[in-house]
């Protein structure tokens, strides 16, 4: 695998294919290339039907310093991280889940308008989120093997009395094959996929 700095490698069964995986644990001391660039996937579909639902502004998300950068974030023990080398985000985390939610919104949300900010108008929502996990951990699973860990806080203001709306956790946990690369970073998409699917669909019910 020839790696550039500037390559982006979308997620795709294509790109799967084309990639050798470069073991996390046994590259740790090595990260000295280039760092490769991954992103994740938002909800597809087709545009949700637009009405007079609202405008809801989707705030960047916080997180945990360990969370606040374009690392992908390892946890081999519950109490110590690590970042998987040769690899990175394309943004910060936090700016790739507020990404991922504008994006996955516009595509099922069915608000009238949906911004990263309020851009001079009056919002009647505002969703807050905090990252409480967004990282592979490999402790605790059998050895070559690993699990990921999505989870997010959500809140919805409603901005006519800047009252909470509704609050929720979203979860998901999944198992990988392999710490490889490729693997880690394919579980973490379909483990967003979760968390944004519910996200969505609650997002809809609230609103």
């Amino acid at each position: 695998m020839k790696k550039t700095q500037s390559r982006r490698k979308f997620l795709s069964l294509s790109v799967f294919g084309a990639l050798p995986g470069c073991g996390a644990l046994s590259a740790v001391s090595t990260a000295s290339d280039p760092l490769d660039t991954y992103t994740l996937s938002p909800l597809q579909g087709a545009p949700s039907e637009t009405g007079g639902r609202g405008h809801l502004v989707v705030e960047l998300p916080t997180s945990g310093g360990e969370l606040a950068t374009d690392r992908i974030l390892i946890k081999v023990s519950p109490r110590q991280a690590e970042y998987l080398p040769g690899a990175r985000w394309s943004e910060p985390a936090p700016a790739m889940v507020q990404t991922l939610l504008v994006s996955s919104l516009l595509s099922r949300g069915g608000l009238r308008l949906i911004s990263r900010d309020g851009a001079g108008l009056n919002p009647d929502f505002t969703l807050m989120t905090e990252i409480i996990a967004f990282q592979a951990e490999l402790h605790g699973v059998p050895p070559a093997s690993a699990q990921v860990h999505v989870s997010v806080q959500s809140t919805l203001i409603r901005e006519s009395d800047r009252e909470i709306a509704g609050t929720r956790r979203f979860d998901s946990l999944r198992a990988v094959s392999s710490d490889t690369t490729v693997a880690l970073v394919a579980g973490l998409d379909d483990a967003m996929q979760r968390v944004l699917s519910e996200a969505v669909a609650w997002v809809r019910v609230v609103t």
